[in-house]
């Protein structure tokens, strides 16, 4: 339905929303009461994948936003909500993120005496899609049209940089490599689990994307995770693909570089849907042309990616 003139139809949308982010994030609100003993997991969009795999009837943990979604409001309730908790499992924040009482330390003062913390890694993985980057660059806050990443081969495109269309093998293992080493060197100041050693054997179920893992990575992860707290019980196994909603295609000179036992794929699946790779490329093609101060930041961020295309 289009909007009204006057905007009705888009201030009830708005409203619809915040309705509905109340209902999914009850206890976070302070809408529902959180269960005994229960536990929180902070950090991006794996926070809550993380969450999906470690809460039990054991160790529940309380349902709430990514960390990049919250605003100060939002805040005040994870302060309130850790003051109660048994037990928080945070990603790596440095402090005042956003300009918000956010970072990890911080929030592990909030906690009582006696609850339990446990920092794990954020996971990035380009050995499946070596093509791919999750960027933001200063002063340019929007994302490009349809899928929230960048081809790596259509910013070089759009800088006038000659690169290859595709990875011989030991590129694409050079790439996967660069990864894991970077998610090694981070894991060095400071976590309390590791998971780079995840990635030893590959599988396609690793990573949806390069910054969403697989099952393949969440479950074993969980499990690090229960141990660490010294929970009873085990990882859960929600029985369905975790953090699925955005898939990259899966192309046939990386399932070769690997031999996977999976079947290429050269649409992405968003939200359930197939969507054209060519499609997908033609909207960003677009969207570089109208921002070329993000296309210079891209290649000099992604220099070493880049260098890696340049050189196949």
């Amino acid at each position: 339905m289009r909007g009204s003139e006057d905007g009705s139809t888009s201030l009830a949308d708005d409203a619809a929303a915040v309705i509905a982010r109340r209902r999914h994030y009850a206890e976070f609100f302070g809408d529902a009461v959180p269960p005994s003993g229960y536990g929180v997991v902070v950090g991006n969009c794996q926070a809550e994948s993380i969450r999906l795999v470690v809460s039990s009837g054991d160790h529940p943990a309380v349902r709430i936003p990514a960390v990049h979604e919250m605003d100060a409001a939002d805040a005040e309730r994870l302060h309130r909500l850790l003051a109660g908790a048994a037990f928080l499992i945070v990603q790596p924040i440095r402090d005042d993120y956003r300009g918000l009482r956010l970072g990890t330390a911080q929030l592990r003062q909030v906690l009582p005496d006696g609850a339990r913390t446990v920092v794990v890694p954020s996971l990035r993985y380009g050995g499946l899609h070596p093509f791919q980057a999750a960027i933001r660059v200063p002063g340019i806050d929007e994302d490009p049209p349809l899928v929230a990443y960048h081809d790596v081969r259509l910013i070089a495109e759009a800088a006038g940089l000659p690169v290859a269309a595709d990875l011989p093998p030991e590129a694409v293992r050079a790439v996967a490599e660069d990864s894991v080493s970077e998610l090694r060197r981070r894991e060095g100041l400071g976590v309390d689990i590791v998971a780079s050693d995840l990635y030893a054997s590959v599988v396609a179920d690793l990573a949806r994307t390069v910054n969403h893992p697989g099952n393949a990575v969440f479950l074993p992860l969980g499990e690090r995770v229960v141990a660490a707290l010294g929970a009873p019980g085990t990882a859960v196994d929600p029985g369905r693909p975790i953090l699925a909603g955005v898939q990259a295609p899966l192309e046939p000179w990386v399932v070769d570089a690997w031999s996977l036992d999976a079947e290429p794929r050269r649409d992405w699946i968003v939200g359930g849907e197939r969507v054209d790779a060519a499609v997908v490329a033609e909207a960003h093609r677009g969207w570089y042309a109208a921002h070329p101060g993000f296309v210079a930041a891209a290649v000099e961020r992604l220099a070493p990616l880049v260098r890696r295309w340049r050189a196949a």
